[in-house]
Parts: structure tokens; C-alpha cells; sequence
């Protein structure tokens, strides 16, 4: 879903997932549950104004570094994820909440964003990967099965 407000354009992505909120809070803050789903290693400082270090191998040589710009151990945590264009980044809030007999409904909110053709097109994109990586979150959190294995993003 795509949303504006005063300060730009923001998509915002949902994903309910069948397990305790907790778990699946665990899974966006702790190395042990980001490598279940999306890098294959990481090295996290769980605070705001701390990072998380992805690793894309396991021996850390090629990593991406973003920055936590904020943390709230009841179920929120922003990112400062790079843009695809020059040195800035994007903003990234994801929070969990419990979802009656659901289990925990998980909520990426990125941006915002200037509301011109190449941001929005940026936006875009980066919506259609983060989708595919929520839906492995929820694959791998209630079934443990990741596609990272047999459908590489």
C-alpha cells in the first residue's frame, strides 16, 4: 500500500504471521533471527543510535551496515536503510503487534518519499523486494521454510 501525509509518500507493507509477536519481534532484532530470513549473517547493537552489520557471506565479507535510529523493546524498530541513489537513507519502521487469534501482524512503513517520478519509481522497487522478503519471514516463522534456498532474491 502506497500512502502520503504531509511529510511525502510512504509504502506501507503488512504481513500477519501465526506465531507470538515476540518471535516474530526477535526475528527483525536479533542476529539469530534476521539470518533465519533475510542476510546470512549479522551483528547487531540492539539500541537506537546503534547497527546492525548484514552479512551477505558468512565470513562478513560483504556486509551492508545500516544504523537503528530508533528502539522500543515493546515491539518497534526503525532503520536507516541506504537509498538507491547517492548517500542518503530511507527511513525503515517496522513494528509488530499482537493480532487476536492471528498471532502478530508485522509492519514495514518506508519512506517517505518526494512525491516525483524517480523516487516513487525507487519506492517501487524497493517495495517489491521487501514483499518477497516478508513473505519469507512468514514462511520461514510458521512452516521453516526458507526461499532463500530454492528462489534467491
Amino acid at each position: 500500500m502506497v500512502v502520503q501525509d504531509e511529510h511525502g509518500v510512504w509504502t506501507v507493507l503488512r504481513e500477519t504471521i501465526a506465531v507470538h509477536p515476540e518471535e516474530a519481534f526477535a526475528a527483525l532484532t536479533t542476529e539469530a533471527g534476521l539470518t533465519r530470513w533475510f542476510p546470512v549473517a549479522a551483528r547487531v547493537d540492539l539500541r537506537a543510535g546503534g547497527s546492525i552489520v548484514l552479512g551477505w557471506d558468512r565470513k562478513f565479507r560483504r556486509t551492508l551496515t545500516i544504523g537503528i535510529t530508533a528502539f522500543d523493546p515493546g515491539g518497534a524498530v526503525a532503520w536507516a536503510w541506504p537509498a538507491r541513489s547517492g548517500d542518503q537513507t530511507i527511513p525503515i519502521e517496522w513494528t509488530v503487534k499482537p493480532s487476536v487469534e492471528e498471532g502478530a501482524e508485522v509492519i514495514l512503513r518506508m519512506g517517505p518519499v518526494a512525491p516525483e517520478a524517480e523516487s516513487l519509481i525507487s519506492m517501487a522497487e524497493d517495495g517489491e523486494s521487501w514483499r518477497w522478503y516478508l513473505c519469507n519471514l512468514r514462511t520461514v516463522l510458521e512452516s521453516r521454510n526458507d526461499m532463500r534456498t530454492v528462489r534467491p532474491l
